[in-house]
């Protein structure tokens, strides 16, 4: 039986086993509290208590409640001593209930606190950017003998925290944050996942040469495109290196509802489909019990996993570090500069009437007595053999089976979806604008490809795989070795009626693709989901992945005991205000310690800075300190106002 403490190199896609089939990374294995993660035990699930610290009832409530919602480690931040000597009565008081869950302090910037809660709790977490480092946005430019001098200053502030958790048996979790990378690795490195993972590799070599290594891992981002790129590259600096600590698995701040649960599944499940995770923790801007069955449903997947064969990549040409959007041919409209397009896919459950067609996102104008379109109206649909007796938009293309589309009268925009068998014996009704072929993913092969290559088609790619995923990524390698540039649409039919499930299924399976720049378009169906959510979740992947941007983006945190102001109220109030400004994106952020950081990326933010205060951010510039809580949406709302980019919100 191999050896879980010793990785396998090298890696088929150079960060994973295989790029085909599943296969879990071999990490060592980590005790936490007795329960053990890495290895072959399950995907724990984990979470974080929002009550003050010094809380104690308040903090054992809301962890009673986290472990009834299925967390296996509870995590409690602790921001000064002072918290950490309190998370002693919070055990003790879980104890007398008969709760002995595992608890993790969370570290920032307070090494001394690290210190105390590591002889407390059975695992701590310490965040490379701010443990012994500062983030000041100041550039500096070392010399590598200065570069060297600032790593053993870390070393001696580092060290004896290490030593007591060797000596008390704790673990850690040395967790970089894409927003709070220091100012010393910013300098060097850039703002970059290749910066996250030497911010974590510069404290995990530390504990090496003292001969720790009951340590996990964590490479956390708003963006799930740049998580997924730092996880990736962190696994394979690791083989590099002969290490495999496990991983734990989260996109920070992933906001609320249906967004932070797709931005979720995008991040998390991309990695979980090539086998890397062994803790996951979803960051929702909600009440932390609601987490853990998030986690569990993207976890749950991956119990018993088996795939049918799909046929192996000879040629791994592709960079799974940096994003890069496949060239594609432009039919139409679609591929080419065309932004990733949505099908919704009808046939499994026919719509009835025209107030079906609600439900692509349509609106509906009485006055004029037309549909209209919208920011979310689906691109195609999808009708297959059924001819509608109804009205239906006149600008909504529409795609038929091939011999259904042979006997339209009116061919005005529709399209035929092709057969492969029939498109390459060449015995088919044409359109002269675009044509659909269909193929299921593993059956590509060079015969397609080279009638491909000959006319003005969409190859629709459908996969039934368990493991769909890579079988579609097996198909668009097999297409970019050839060089065969038409543009592509990934169709995936799933069975279930649950609409979280359809929704974290699917934005693992398609959301996994685009954020390496596959394809121009998906077809998302199920019989029992309704037609608004399967648009709603394909708009919502396409957000997440940033491949099509169609509303506001909330870059939200899911609060902690250091939070200072309610974020799930405040958040709910901004989104109110501010969900029409398409393309718009506001940071909301608890408090200073991630906050500028973690919202680079945003327009605007809203960060509390001590009780009833907030200070307003453009980009990563501070505009306002100080502003009193009660007016401060008032005063995000001007900024924008004073900046140009407000519309009024539609009736």
């Amino acid at each position: 039986m191999p050896n879980p403490n010793q990785p396998k190199s090298p890696l088929e896609g150079k960060y994973c086993l295989s790029l085909t089939d599943y296969k879990r990374f071999p990490t060592r294995i980590v005790d936490i509290g007795g329960v053990p993660m890495g290895g072959d035990n399950p995907i724990r699930i984990q979470s974080m208590t929002t009550i003050d610290t010094m809380d104690t009832m308040g903090s054992v409530e809301q962890t009673l409640r986290m472990v009834e919602a299925g967390c296996e480690y509870v995590r409690i931040t602790a921001p000064s001593i002072k918290e950490a000597k309190n998370l002693a009565e919070i055990k003790k008081e879980l104890a007398k209930r008969g709760c002995h869950v595992p608890l993790i302090a969370d570290i920032h910037f307070t090494p001394n606190a690290a210190e105390v809660a590591a002889r407390i709790v059975e695992k701590v977490r310490v965040n490379p950017g701010n443990f012994a480092d500062k983030k000041k946005f100041q550039a500096f430019d070392y010399t590598d003998a200065q570069y060297e001098e600032e790593i053993e200053r870390i070393r001696k502030r580092f060290t004896p925290l290490v030593n007591i958790c060797k000596e008390e048996g704790t673990a850690m979790r040395i967790g970089t944050n894409h927003g709070s990378l220091s100012d010393r690795i910013m300098s060097r490195y850039g703002d970059t996942p290749l910066g996250m993972v030497e911010s974590a590799m510069e404290f995990l070599r530390i504990c090496e040469d003292l001969n720790y290594h009951n340590i996990v891992l964590s490479m956390k981002a708003s963006n799930p495109q740049t998580m997924v790129q730092a996880y990736r590259m962190l696994v394979e600096t690791m083989v590099r290196e002969n290490m495999n600590y496990p991983l734990h698995l989260g996109v920070t701040e992933a906001g609320d509802g249906e967004d932070g649960r797709i931005k979720s599944a995008v991040g998390i499940g991309s990695l979980l489909e090539d086998g890397l995770g062994d803790t996951i923790r979803v960051s929702l801007t909600e009440e932390p019990e609601a987490e853990a069955p998030v986690a569990k449903q993207l976890a749950d997947r991956y119990v018993g996993r088996k795939a049918k064969t799909i046929h192996p990549i000879t040629n791994i040409n592709f960079d799974p570090y940096h994003f890069n959007k496949r060239e594609s041919l432009e039919h139409y409209t679609v591929g080419g500069s065309q932004v990733n397009r949505v099908v919704v896919d009808v046939t499994k459950n026919l719509p009835k009437g025209p107030e079906d067609i609600f439900g692509l996102g349509f609106a509906y104008d009485k006055t004029i007595d037309k549909f209209t379109v919208t920011d979310t109206s689906a691109d195609f649909i999808f009708l297959g053999d059924f001819i509608p007796d109804f009205p239906m938009p006149g600008n909504l293309p529409k795609i038929y089976n091939e011999k259904t589309y042979a006997s339209l009268k009116n061919k005005a925009l529709a399209f035929p979806l092709i057969d492969w068998e029939t498109f390459i014996g060449g015995e088919f009704t044409a359109s002269k604008v675009l044509n659909f072929v269909k193929c299921t993913a593993n059956d590509l092969n060079d015969d397609i490809v080279e009638v491909l290559n000959e006319q003005k088609v969409c190859l629709w790619i459908t996969s039934d795989n368990e493991h769909g995923m890579p079988e579609f990524r097996r198909a668009m390698l097999f297409l970019k070795e050839r060089n065969c540039n038409v543009p592509v649409f990934f169709h995936r039919d799933y069975t279930t009626s649950d609409v979280d499930e359809f929704m974290l299924h699917s934005s693992t399976d398609i959301g996994s693709l685009l954020v390496d720049g596959w394809g121009d378009g998906m077809v998302l169906s199920a019989p029992g989901i309704a037609y608004a959510d399967v648009t709603r979740t394909s708009y919502g992947i396409l957000q997440a992945t940033r491949t099509r941007i169609s509303k506001t983006e909330y870059i939200s945190c899911p609060s902690c005991g250091r939070t200072l102001f309610d974020l799930q109220e405040t958040t709910q109030r901004i989104r109110q205000r501010t969900d029409h400004l398409i393309g718009v994106k506001i940071g909301i952020m608890g408090c200073i310690v991630n906050g500028p950081g973690e919202m680079a990326d945003a327009d605007y933010g809203y960060v509390g800075t001590g009780p009833g205060k907030i200070t307003l951010f453009r980009g990563q510039e501070i505009v306002k300190k100080n502003v009193a809580t009660p007016v401060a949406v008032d005063e995000l709302i001007q900024l924008i106002q004073d900046d140009g980019n407000w519309v009024e919100k539609p009736e």
